[in-house]
């Protein structure tokens, strides 16, 4: 069955901690934590003691996603803080292979994504192979945009282009019960949503719903 991660780039930053233990009572399976430098996107978000403080306030485990420049610079303060599993941008490195294994050196999934308009021909040059490939649903940076349409289409060529047999996909972005259907149809694992979870403040039945269960 399909994971849902909520985003808590949606969350009330006033009351992280809260959200953050209403979340794992609610059936979230893990949390998504989108670090932004303001240079990569234009968006700026949460540093590692966020990170570190929200550990202790939750046995779920932490999906940070870095739109940054230079990951390498930030790879080791999030792992260090706690994170369970890394995800950087091809478009921020010449040098993708030696940040998925310096992922790895801290005993953590390292994940790699694309922003939508690139080519993923991309995957196909890869020496070492990521845990896991995060599908952009949307541009990144913001929430509340519109699901791009080929995203389906973009979930199964990251099965075809990276040979990892066990490769988790995770798709971020425009995610709703409609194209919660359409991504998990095209054999998407792991879902990032944010206001379709923290919509109304009914966390548990926006999971159920995300993952095409009655209450």
């Amino acid at each position: 069955m399909v994971k849902i991660a909520p985003s808590l780039l949606s969350a009330n930053p006033a009351f992280l901690g809260d959200d953050v233990k209403k979340l794992e009572q609610a059936g979230a399976d893990l949390l998504h934590f989108d670090v932004m430098d303001g240079h990569f996107v234009n968006n700026m978000t949460f540093g590692p003691m966020f990170l570190k403080s929200l550990k202790k306030c939750t046995k779920l485990a932490f999906d940070v996603h870095l739109m940054v420049n230079a990951p390498e610079r930030f790879i080791p303060w999030y792992a260090e803080a706690g994170a369970d599993m890394i995800t950087f941008h091809l478009e921020a490195t010449k040098k993708p292979d030696d940040l998925i294994n310096l992922i790895h050196q801290y005993g953590i999934k390292a994940g790699i994504s694309l922003k939508p308009k690139t080519d993923m021909k991309i995957l196909s040059k890869l020496k070492c192979q990521p845990d896991l490939f995060l599908v952009m649903g949307v541009e990144p940076g913001f929430g509340g945009q519109a699901y791009f349409e080929d995203t389906p289409q973009r979930i199964v060529a990251a099965r075809k282009l990276l040979s990892n047999s066990n490769l988790i996909v995770e798709v971020d972005g425009g995610i709703n019960p409609k194209t919660a259907e359409l991504s998990v149809g095209a054999s998407a694992d792991i879902l990032v949503a944010g206001t379709a979870v923290f919509k109304n403040g009914e966390y548990k039945k926006n999971i159920l719903t995300l993952k095409g269960e009655g209450l």
